[in-house]
């Protein structure tokens, strides 16, 4: 084994996940339980099925129709 490699012509490994940033957000609770139910219909983690949602948002540009 060599005491160092060279990795600089390395290219990165295209099977790795996109990585996930841990964060707290406070979500209304009617939110979170729909959620939950939803992910019990479908077999998946609730975490999991929020982020395929919210990943769906990012992918379609989805804009939420606000009002004040």
């Amino acid at each position: 084994m060599k005491a160092e490699y060279d990795f600089s012509q390395g290219i990165k490994n295209p099977y790795v996940r996109i990585a996930k940033k841990q964060i707290t957000i406070k979500v209304n609770t009617t939110v979170i339980d729909y959620f939950k139910n939803m992910a019990i219909v479908k077999g998946i983690p609730y975490q999991t099925l929020s982020n395929m949602y919210l990943t769906d948002c990012v992918l379609h540009k989805r804009e939420l129709q606000t009002s004040w």
